[in-house]
């Protein structure tokens, strides 16, 4: 079980916790995506189709996509090239992705790498005032699954929830060898990394 308090941060947290597996998906990658604007705007029409479908998924207008594609406009704003990024990464080598999560959730595990306020409650004393802590920990295939059935929104527990449980069992309670009544208390995550 584990305690959950501050129930505002707890979306806020699990956005940090879904961007971190999205990272961690990209690691993944066996070939960087496209580098030029002509490339990320052509592959995206070989994923979505249609210019208007591209211009929709980026927010922009169907001849702003054709001016990118042919070369007229070279140098969107800021705003629109980091959409563009962001859109082509979601959409480069899924199978090399779902490989690699596979993978995590039957047999590697995941490492997670956190900075938050932790605190604790146990029979032998209780702090409600959490401290900030940096913590590192594999976690074994089994939480690997269940977070990215969290991911998917499937199952009891949040994300954050999941990588939560994964954390006290593996780091403060060394797995059931100590500490068996401790609940731990996981919130305001400052940064999050997840390694599969």
């Amino acid at each position: 079980m584990v305690r959950r308090i501050r129930p505002g941060n707890a979306d806020a947290d699990d956005a940090l916790v879904l961007d971190a597996i999205e990272r961690a998906g990209q690691d993944a990658f066996t070939r960087e995506p496209p580098k030029t604007l002509k490339g990320r705007i052509n592959f995206l029409l070989k994923q979505l189709k249609t210019t208007k479908a591209v211009a929709q998924a980026l927010g922009i207008t169907q001849r702003s996509v054709e001016r990118y594609r042919t070369g007229e406009r070279k140098h969107p704003p800021k705003a629109i090239a980091d959409r563009i990024d962001a859109a082509v990464r979601a959409r480069w080598q899924p199978k090399v992705r779902d490989r690699r999560r596979k993978q995590a959730a039957t047999s590697t595990g995941i490492t997670v790498e956190a900075r938050a306020r932790f605190g604790y409650t146990a029979p032998i004393g209780t702090t409600d005032d959490g401290r900030m802590r940096r913590i590192t920990v594999h976690l074994p295939a089994d939480y690997a699954r269940r977070l990215f059935d969290a991911q998917q929104d499937i199952g009891a527990l949040s994300p954050n929830e999941v990588i939560a449980e994964g954390i006290q069992e593996g780091y403060f309670k060394d797995n059931g060898r100590r500490a068996d009544q401790l609940e731990v208390e996981f919130t305001d995550i400052d940064y999050i990394d997840v390694s599969f």
